[in-house]
């Protein structure tokens, strides 16, 4: 029987002792404990090389690679060479393998997990190859080795840096005096800064035995990267509020074994040394024993992605609502408004909100931040679009720090210029303009507005809806997916744009989707406005006018997706008889904790909802961008966005949400205008008969020839009259 002692520096109250059947031979397995004492280590080793046929040394790695240069840690090779006659090991080559194969396998399994994730390594020195895997699908990573070994309160940021630091750390450590890195003031400070780290990073990469000094305040809703994590370390984990739990060491025997007793059990069986291990023994005996990183989820299922949207004033107003502006814009003249709006275009961006509680059906969960640019579509019209790429850019780049995984552009950022293209060719992370499930947001909401209105016909069996639709600004974005699916239910639909040449070609591409719809062009919307039944704006028009509300049908419904609104309050005052909705609002499921957008609680505009949609979806990608809107992406997005729980809002429109009341009395009013129509055609005068002179009928014998087709009298003839 093959006897194989683990000595560890961790906790005595882990220990273990085991009999195995291992690569076809007996094993005694023990796991000793010393509660951090170096001098018990020592006995022990010196006890166990005479009755172990391999030991595991649980303590640091003896030595790691740092870039292309590879340092030896002292205290641990001096525990080492203590061994002399059997083999001893840290398990590093092992340990290695297995943690970049465990975050590797959830990158693949949970999808994207890692992207952009806020990485905190307590040693990067002793971590630099897990640290240059995660590297490729995070920059975010931070390292705590100045903080912990030399109690200097700086964090590093980026591997270059750890590079730098590792090449002088070890001469710092050889004259810096213990007594001062031990100092309470010094403590107390490194301390903080470590523990704040902790609360920003949602990933932290640790030894098991280093989390212990840390509470809920630290750990909750973190993922934490280690090694043998036992069944009483995860019970502590749960209490701690931690997410997710990636563990690399392999579970064998009804335990969780450390990469140094695996590792000093692979020298026993095999009885080679440990320089002549190599990579290919470790992966066939990693495959013949089934091994798999364990994803472990104290506190059951757990994942929270992490998203940013844009969002900006849509005009004064906005900064009327900021504490130290508001009463000053009662007092001042408008010039001082004007010089505020001018001025706040090149604000940086800013944090506006927070937001939490969005959980999907499926169990994962989103939170974000709405980051503010201060142009208002004014000034943002005013500007060239360079200017708001700029600006873009670095809410991108802040997006980023935060840990945001996809950004969203709202309202006039994403139309500026070729509408997000060049932005996300420039953007440290995905870019959405939202504008697949603003489409379909439109239409969700207008359809069901009409079917609460019941002013339409039921559709007769596998024939369309008989009513009429207008797009007007039907050659953009929004307003081209909308004209394509009103084509598909509607029976008539009329397109609206000045761009007359884009309006021919993007009927003839309906047309060839579609060949059954009944299309009509217009350069303007009041030419047919009068007959439709439905209307949806989606202009960029910023406040011009796009059509006349007094000649739209009673009990028209009106969709409104503009941003700004292209019916303004004051327009839509003057048909109460008309239901005009602000399209695009999304039920978000959960508990959504947000500022105010102008919207009631749990309710976003479609351009937020998908890139929320997006985000629990683990879709980290370049989705809506562009003006030419992809088909394809308006149903998918529709699609994640039942799967994710998303609901059409109650209806809104510009003084709030309707209620059922106020679209009965929207439609009670309708119908008696339409009445009151009918009925003063039907007391119009009848037109007059015409004179009796040109309407009775005369017999042929005593009918009269008009005048003009009178035969001329021969000449004898009149003589003889006369």
């Amino acid at each position: 029987m093959k006897h194989v002692v683990s000595i560890s520096l961790g906790h005595s109250n882990q220990d273990f002792e085991i009999k195995a059947s291992f690569m076809g031979q007996p094993f005694q397995l023990k796991r000793v404990g010393t509660d951090g004492s170096t001098a018990k280590a020592t006995k022990l080793l010196k006890h166990w090389e005479r009755h172990a046929d391999a030991i595991g040394l649980g303590v640091l790695k003896d030595s790691y690679s740092v870039g292309a240069k590879r340092y030896v840690d002292k205290d641990s090779k001096q525990l080492m060479e203590i061994v002399k006659r059997v083999p001893v090991t840290t398990g590093a080559r092992l340990n290695d393998i297995l943690q970049e194969w465990a975050i590797r396998h959830v990158q693949t399994k949970l999808g994207n997990y890692f992207n952009n994730a806020r990485v905190l390594f307590f040693s990067g020195i002793t971590n630099f190859k897990l640290a240059a895997s995660l590297l490729e699908y995070s920059q975010n990573l931070q390292f705590a080795d100045p903080v912990r070994q030399l109690g200097v309160p700086k964090l590093l940021s980026s591997l270059d840096a750890l590079e730098l630091y590792a090449n002088g750390a070890h001469y710092v450590t050889d004259w810096t005096s213990p007594s001062v890195m031990a100092s309470a003031p010094v403590k107390d400070w490194t301390n903080f800064v470590l523990r704040r780290a902790m609360q920003k990073a949602t990933v932290i990469v640790a030894d098991v035995h280093d989390l212990d000094e840390f509470s809920i305040e630290e750990l909750a809703g973190k993922t934490i990267i280690t090694s043998t994590v036992n069944d009483e370390r995860l019970a502590q984990f749960k209490d701690k509020g931690v997410h997710m739990v990636i563990d690399g060491a392999p579970y064998l025997f009804d335990h969780v074994l450390g990469p140094n007793l695996l590792d000093a059990m692979i020298l026993a069986a095999t009885g080679k040394p440990a320089q002549d291990l190599l990579e290919d023994d470790y992966l066939e005996i990693i495959t013949d024993l089934g091994l798999a990183p364990r994803i472990l989820y104290p506190n059951g299922f757990k994942r929270v992605n992490r998203f940013a949207f844009v969002i900006h004033p849509l005009s004064q107003e906005y900064f009327k609502k900021v504490k130290p502006i508001e009463l000053l814009s009662q007092v001042s003249p408008p010039v001082f408004m004007n010089s505020l709006e001018k001025a706040m275009a090149y604000a940086p961006p800013f944090v506006y909100s927070k937001v939490s509680g969005i959980k999907s059906p499926t169990g994962v969960e989103a939170e974000g931040w709405l980051i503010s640019v201060g142009g208002t579509p004014k000034e943002i019209m005013a500007h060239s679009p360079e200017f708001t790429y700029r600006r873009l850019l670095d809410a991108a780049a802040m997006a980023k720090r935060l840990g945001a995984q996809i950004m969203g552009l709202g309202a006039f950022t994403k139309v500026v210029g070729d509408a997000g293209l060049t932005v996300a060719k420039r953007a440290p992370l995905p870019i959405t303009t939202g504008n697949s499930y603003s489409a379909s947001g439109a239409l969700w909401a207008a359809h069901d507005a009409m079917l609460r209105m019941r002013l339409l016909p039921p559709p007769k069996k596998g024939q369309k809806v008989a009513f009429k639709a207008m797009v007007v600004g039907a050659t953009g974005a929004i307003g081209s997916v909308c004209a394509r699916l009103l084509a598909t239910v509607a029976h008539e639909v009329y397109m609206v744009s000045p761009e007359t040449a884009k309006l021919l070609a993007l009927k003839e591409s309906i047309l060839k989707e579609n060949p059954d719809a009944r299309l009509f062009l217009s350069a303007h919307a009041d030419k047919d406005i009068g007959a439709m039944d439905m209307i949806v704006t989606a202009t960029s028009g910023a406040g011009k006018k796009v059509l006349d509300i007094m000649q739209v049908k009673p009990g028209c419904v009106i969709t409104d997706v503009a941003r700004p609104l292209d019916l303004p309050a004051a327009e839509v005052a003057k048909r109460p008889d008309v239901l005009v909705i602000e399209s695009g609002e999304i039920l978000l499921p959960g508990k959504v904790e947000m500022k105010n957008i102008g919207l009631p609680p749990n309710i976003a505009y479609a351009c937020l909802a998908e890139t929320i949609v997006l985000a629990l979806d683990g879709r980290f990608e370049n989705y809506t961008v562009g003006r030419n809107i992809e088909w394809e992406k308006v149903r998918e997005i529709y699609r994640l966005g039942l799967k994710h729980g998303m609901k059409l809002a109650a209806i809104s429109g510009v003084n709030g949400v309707f209620s059922d009341a106020d679209i009965e009395r929207v439609r009670t009013l309708a119908l008696a205008k339409r009445a009151s129509a009918v009925k003063a055609v039907q007391r119009k005068p009848r037109a007059k008969p015409a004179s009796p002179v040109r309407t009775r009928q005369a017999s042929p014998a005593t009918r009269r020839t008009p005048t003009s087709a009178k035969t001329p009298t021969p000449i004898k003839s009149r003589a003889k009259a006369k």
